[in-house]
C-alpha cells in the first residue's frame, strides 16, 4: 500500500464514517429517551434512497401509500379518543397531520412532473414522505408498550425491522438503484482527488451534527428530550409527556435516517435490504459510545468507517466480519469497567 492508496481509503473511510456518525447519534438518542434499540433505523436509510430514486423515474413511490395507511390508523386511534373526550382542537390537529397531510402529498405526487423537478425539490419530497412515518410508527408500535422491558421493546424492533424489509421488497423490488450526484465537481489535493459528492456528504453531516447540538442546547423541545434522557421519571414529574418526547425522538431519528439515505444514494447502489447493514455499523458506533455518549459515538463511527475502508483493501471478503468484531473488545472493556449491576431503568 502506497500513500495514494492510503489517502483514497482514508477518504472513503471518512465519508462512510460521517454517515455512520449520523446514524449512531440517532440510535443513542432513541435509546436514551425511549429505551428502544431502534433496529429499523437502517430501513429508513434504504427507504429514503429508493424513494428519491423512484421520484427521479417520474413515478410516485409506493412509500406514499404506506404513509397514508399509517396516517389513517393513527387518526382512528387518536381521533376516537379525542372525540370521546370532546377535545375538538386536538381532533382537528390529529386529522390535519395524519389524514390531510398524507392525502395532500399524494395529490402533489400525482400532479407534479416528478422526473423534471430539481434535485433539491425531489429531496424535500422524499423527506416529506419518509420522515412522518417515524412518529406514526412510534404511536402504533412502541407507545402502547412504552413501559415494557427493554427486551420486549427489542423484540418489537426486530418485528418492525422484518416488516419494513418485506415492504421494501414489495415497494422497490430486488434491483438496486442509484441517484445522480449532488455535485459533479472534483478537486485535486496533491496525489488525492476529492469528489464533490464526498465533500457534500462530509460537510452536510457536520452541519447536521452541529444543528443537533444547537437543537439540544438552545430549543425547548431539545432540552425536554435531554431531560427525558437523563431522568425519565423526573421529566414526567416536570410535565414533559413521555409520548411527546418519544414522537419527537422518532421524528429526529427518521429524519436522520432518510437524509442519510439521500446522501449516500449517489455513492453506492442501494437495495431494499441495504439499510440493515448500514444501520448495524451505526449501531457498532453507538455501542462504542455506550448508547449514552454522543461524542464517543461519533468518534466510534469514524473508527468504523476507517476500519471498513482499510479492511476492504487488505481482506475485502472479511471486511464486515472485521468491523463487527470490533464490538467484542468494546463490550469486554465496558464489562470490566462496570462496578455494579444497574436496574433496568
Amino acid at each position: 500500500m502506497d500513500l495514494q492508496i492510503a489517502l483514497i481509503l482514508g477518504q472513503d473511510g471518512i465519508t462512510n464514517g460521517a454517515i455512520y456518525a449520523l446514524l449512531a447519534l440517532a440510535l443513542v438518542l432513541v435509546f436514551a429517551v425511549t429505551r428502544v434499540i431502534f433496529i429499523p433505523q437502517g430501513e429508513f436509510v434504504a427507504y429514503g434512497a429508493l424513494t428519491m430514486a423512484t421520484l427521479q423515474t417520474g413515478a410516485a413511490p409506493a412509500t406514499i401509500w404506506l404513509l397514508v395507511v399509517l396516517g389513517v390508523m393513527v387518526a382512528l386511534l387518536d381521533g376516537i379518543r379525542a372525540a370521546r373526550s370532546k377535545r375538538n382542537d386536538r381532533l382537528i390537529n390529529i386529522l390535519l397531520w395524519n389524514l390531510a397531510y398524507p392525502l395532500l402529498l399524494l395529490a402533489i405526487l400525482f400532479l407534479l412532473p416528478l422526473a423534471k423537478l430539481p434535485l433539491l425539490i425531489q429531496m424535500l419530497l422524499t423527506l416529506g414522505i419518509i420522515v412522518p412515518m417515524g412518529p406514526m410508527l412510534y404511536r402504533l408500535v412502541y407507545q402502547p408498550l412504552a413501559d415494557a422491558s427493554v427486551l420486549i421493546l427489542l423484540i418489537l424492533s426486530v418485528a418492525l425491522h422484518l416488516s419494513l424489509v418485506g415492504l421494501g421488497l414489495l415497494f422497490f423490488g430486488a434491483e438496486g438503484q442509484r441517484t445522480p450526484a449532488f455535485s459533479e465537481a472534483s478537486f485535486d489535493l496533491g496525489a488525492l482527488t476529492v469528489s464533490g459528492q464526498t465533500l457534500v456528504v462530509v460537510f452536510t453531516s457536520l452541519a447536521c451534527i452541529t444543528a443537533l447540538y444547537f437543537f439540544f442546547e438552545r430549543t425547548l423541545y431539545g432540552k425536554a428530550l435531554r431531560a427525558t434522557a437523563i431522568n425519565r421519571v423526573g421529566a414526567r414529574l416536570m410535565g414533559i409527556r413521555p409520548a411527546l418526547a418519544g414522537k419527537i425522538t422518532f421524528f429526529v431519528a427518521t429524519l436522520i435516517g432518510a437524509f442519510s439515505g439521500v446522501l449516500i444514494a449517489p455513492i453506492t447502489t442501494i437495495y431494499y435490504d441495504t439499510g440493515f447493514l448500514i444501520g448495524l455499523k451505526g449501531f457498532v458506533a453507538a455501542i462504542i459510545g455506550g448508547l449514552a455518549s454522543y461524542p464517543l459515538a461519533a468518534l466510534g463511527a469514524l473508527l468504523v468507517g476507517l476500519l471498513e475502508a482499510f479492511s476492504s483493501f487488505w481482506a475485502s471478503e472479511y471486511k464486515e466480519v472485521i468491523v463487527f468484531t470490533l464490538i467484542i473488545p468494546v463490550l469486554l472493556w465496558r464489562s470490566l469497567k462496570s462496578t455494579q449491576v444497574e436496574d433496568e431503568e
